[in-house]
């Protein structure tokens, strides 16, 4: 046997890992991110909901991973985010940190479990930290989260703001709508910026509001801003990585605002779809995706089974 053929090289199982998620690069951290913003280089934040996209994400040289709660749609198959509970982030997060080693993980708080005040959203992300693992938490909201934002930073949480379009309380703003179309939106939009910027927010997610807007208030913050349809003058950007790589069937709509990378769905269905072909007609397994037996084994297997039926 060739000495590169180890005992770990070959596994006679079908569960097996799907790879070392050791770091391949330097971990990210609050000052790294920091350095990043102040020397203007674009963030890059991308989705993950369990190991392996977190994994791929992580190898891919993502600043950022969020375990956002559109897992509830993407990877739960919920109708939207409100249905998705603290207990099933935290579990999502649990998987997303061992995949991720480098990036810098933030845990998106669910709807219900940061609103009622101050301290509820404190123990809410004291639980996204210690049990899943996180680095810092997100959640939405403006102005009025400034106090809960206030607290869990104090407690030396970090948190990313959301202001802007705030998908959890769509049906309050009349669906899924773009943000600060007006002036009057615009300044409101602002003062949310700022807001969560005086409350100890690290940075903020800017969703669906005019590139304009977006990049004048970039200007005016001190913290970086992160862009989800919110046009190139954020300091970093952010997608649903299930949106941005294709992989999701034929006739699904898509936001405005994401561009298709890749077509993971396209490749997915046709390694399936060769892998049924395949078992229909013999060709899979070959012999080489076989376990050998020594012939006179065999043979004396077979012998016995014979005289068995004999009997």
């Amino acid at each position: 046997m060739s000495r590169a053929l180890t005992r770990t090289s070959i596994r006679h199982s079908s569960h097996s890992p799907l790879g070392s998620s050791a770091p391949t690069r330097k971990k990210v951290t609050m000052p790294t991110l920091n350095a990043m913003h102040k020397r203007g280089e674009p963030i890059a934040m991308l989705t993950a909901h369990d190991f392996p996209s977190a994994h791929v994400a992580d190898q891919a040289g993502m600043d950022m991973v969020l375990v956002g709660d559109s897992l509830a749609m993407v990877s739960m198959g919920l109708e939207d985010t409100s249905e998705v509970l603290l207990e099933e982030m935290i579990l999502h997060c649990r998987s997303v940190a061992r995949g991720a080693k480098s990036a810098f993980i933030v845990g998106d708080l669910p709807m219900g479990t940061y609103e009622v005040s101050p301290e509820q959203a404190l123990q809410s992300a004291i639980r996204m930290v210690k049990e899943g693992r996180v680095h810092g938490i997100k959640l939405e909201g403006g102005a009025e989260m400034a106090p809960a934002i206030e607290k869990i930073t104090t407690a030396g949480i970090p948190v990313l703001a959301h202001v802007g379009l705030t998908p959890q309380r769509q049906n309050a703003l009349g669906g899924f709508r773009v943000q600060g179309k007006t002036t009057t939106g615009a300044l409101k939009f602002m003062a949310d910026a700022m807001a969560v910027q005086e409350a100890g927010a690290f940075a903020v997610v800017v969703e669906a509001v005019p590139a304009e807007v977006a990049g004048l208030v970039t200007k005016k913050l001190r913290i970086p801003t992160i862009g989800i349809g919110a046009g190139n003058g954020c300091s970093g950007q952010v997608l649903v990585q299930v949106d941005m790589s294709g992989n999701f069937p034929p006739g699904r709509f898509l936001p405005k605002f994401v561009k298709k990378f890749g077509d993971v769905w396209g490749e997915a269905q046709r390694a399936i779809q060769t892998y049924r072909t395949e078992v229909k007609d013999r060709s899979y397994p070959a012999p080489e995706h076989t376990y050998p037996m020594p012939k006179e084994e065999y043979a004396e297997f077979e012998r016995m089974i014979e005289a068995s039926n004999r009997a």
